[in-house]
């Protein structure tokens, strides 16, 4: 099969989500940086392939000129070069103390205005800037230190530091920088997120080889957690990439009963007064409590012993169950 299929397929499928997760719970998340993003990161995970600039800008039917002035537009500022366009909002607001928003998208008019009001609406949630007045007179002020520690006891600090920490036990012992590729947060909202999460014990921050890096023995979410569901998506969605991605890497296209590498999907039809109804639906669950019990008893026996030579062997699985209801009733003969 023609391999741009399946690339045209996988990406359709993941601009539902996309989708579904900028309306989730009734909201509208802003989007107009998401093309651009997937942009960038296609670009560097191509770069980290092995592959060359005159390469990638063949991928994309793009002059290498235009190539590389595409990736300096959108790595920086058209503004402040040498800066992102998040990073140079915040400080000219904290410069500022007190902006007006059409002062604001005067200074920042060699930038997208879409972007510029995506930029401000992150801020305002994630509790680094506030914003106060309407239409015309919306007016943004840069948060102290004390109103910003004080934001993030809220959900959508808690709601950060579970991305961070499940990326910092998927890939631990992992410095910054590598957290920062894994989970697209600036700096400032990384560094208050690993703060919170060392405070709280699920981290641990460490010096090794002279460089801080930070490891998690464990990462669970408890069931019912108000602020723990973007944290499930960005594991279960990352966990399913990741088997996906290292089978690609073995370049073994075809499946073995023994396989340690890969995944299996079953598709079961039942329907009410089915025999074997209530078994299908039981499934998840009995997954989960065998999967939580080996847990429990894979880090017990971790927490006294510890891996020859430090070599250890992680292993991911994923597992996840979807009701679709249809109506297949024959429609009676006239």
């Amino acid at each position: 099969m023609d391999v741009n299929v399946l690339i045209d397929a996988i990406v359709r499928q993941t601009t539902v989500l996309i989708a579904q997760l900028a309306t989730a719970a009734g909201g509208r998340a802003p989007l107009a940086h998401t093309a651009n993003q997937v942009f960038l990161d296609l670009v560097r995970e191509l770069k980290e392939q092995g592959l060359g600039n005159k390469v990638i800008a063949d991928m994309f039917g793009m002059a290498l000129r235009t190539y590389h002035a595409k990736v300096r537009r959108l790595s920086e500022s058209g503004t402040f070069r040498g800066r992102s366009l998040w990073s140079a909002t915040l400080e000219y607001i904290q410069e500022n103390s007190t902006v007006r928003q059409s002062d604001l998208l005067r200074r920042f008019r060699n930038d997208d205005e879409a972007s510029v009001r995506a930029v401000l609406a992150d801020l305002v949630d994630s509790g680094m800037i506030f914003r106060s007045g309407r239409g015309a007179l919306t007016t943004f002020r840069a948060a102290t230190p004390e109103e910003y520690k004080f934001a993030q006891r809220d959900d959508t600090g808690e709601a950060a530091a579970n991305l961070v920490w499940v990326a910092v036990n998927r890939f631990g012992p992992v410095d910054e920088n590598a957290i920062a590729t894994a989970v697209p947060f600036e700096r400032a909202e990384l560094s208050v997120a690993l703060d919170r999460l060392v405070a709280d014990g699920r981290i641990q921050r460490q010096e090794i080889d002279g460089i801080i890096r930070y490891t998690s023995d464990h990462c669970v979410v408890p069931f019912g957690t108000s602020a723990g569901w973007e944290a499930a998506v960005f594991d279960h969605y990352q966990a399913l990439v990741t088997a996906m991605c290292t089978k690609l890497r073995t370049g073994v296209t075809a499946a073995a009963p023994d396989d340690r590498i890969g995944g299996s999907t079953y598709g079961l039809v039942v329907w009410d007064g089915h025999p074997h109804q209530e078994e299908v639906f039981s499934l998840l669950s009995e997954l989960r409590t065998t999967a939580s019990r080996l847990r429990a008893k894979v880090s017990s026996y971790n927490a006294d012993h510890v891996a020859p030579n430090g070599v250890e062997t992680r292993v991911i699985a994923y597992v996840g169950q979807t009701v679709l209801e249809s109506d297949r009733t024959p429609e009676k003969p006239e």
